[in-house]
């Protein structure tokens, strides 16, 4: 583990050692080394958010309706395109769920790219980040949904239209719900796995050519990837919010 750790953790490592180790004994977890609590996949969250918010706090007092800059049109594209998909899953006033939508997306796109940077690695290709975004998934659209219905139209989804299969379809959308943030999980996690895997490993065989052609094609699935987290979720507030199940 030590072997593999990235040189921006090592200084974690290093310098920040006491930090981790406060914080990890608050919560009564004791890390496996002491000595070396910083993960790579931690360390690496830690940046994608420090550079989203150097971004956003570049762009905020920038922001014109009479003089748009680049960088505001194209948010301005991608907060129509999420207004768009949430709309397109059946979600009435989608606007209302575009922030969380937009900033699921924006989350998992850079931290699926920062791959791609020499010295870096995506967190995406640790479970535990995958399965954290996944989670405050699940929590959101179960939340929506209940503001939308109210807590007892909200169950009720889960009857079903027939009462009478009420025993039947009740243990069947409990599975179906909790298995979600497991398929979410699993799918960020494989494919971003599975393609830094794939890269490094023809970046170690030859530098001439091949390695460009997988490098775009993980910029391809990482580009994808965050698309699919996205439009999933914009299903799941649609039918939590739904009138009818």
């Amino acid at each position: 583990m030590h072997e593999s750790e990235l040189w921006l953790t090592a200084w974690f490592n290093d310098h920040l050692a006491g930090v981790a180790n406060s914080i990890l004994s608050a919560v009564r977890v004791t890390p496996e080394d002491p000595a070396r609590p910083w993960q790579n996949w931690i360390v690496m969250e830690i940046l994608v958010v420090a550079i989203l918010m150097a971004l956003f706090a570049f762009l905020r007092p920038r922001l014109s309706v009479d003089n748009p800059g680049k960088l505001q049109h194209i948010f301005e594209l991608f907060y129509g395109f999420f207004k768009s998909s949430v709309e397109d899953a059946g979600v009435p006033h989608g606007e209302k769920y575009v922030p969380y939508i937009g900033t699921i997306f924006i989350f998992i796109l850079f931290m699926n790219l920062i791959g791609v940077v020499p010295g870096f690695e995506s967190p995406t290709m640790s479970a535990p980040v995958p399965l954290g975004c996944a989670l405050a998934t699940f929590c959101y659209y179960n939340i929506v949904g209940i503001q939308a219905n109210g807590i007892l139209k909200y169950l009720g989804h889960f009857v079903g239209p027939i009462p009478v299969m009420a025993p039947l379809m009740i243990p069947i959308e409990i599975v179906s719900h909790l298995a979600r943030p497991l398929s979410l999980t699993l799918r960020l996690y494989a494919n971003m796995y599975a393609g830094e895997q794939v890269t490094m490993t023809f970046l170690g065989l030859t530098y001439f050519l091949v390695p460009a052609v997988f490098m775009g094609l993980h910029l391809f699935v990482a580009v994808v990837q965050a698309f699919v987290f996205t439009i999933l979720p914009a299903l799941y507030i649609g039918m939590a919010t739904a009138d009818e199940h």
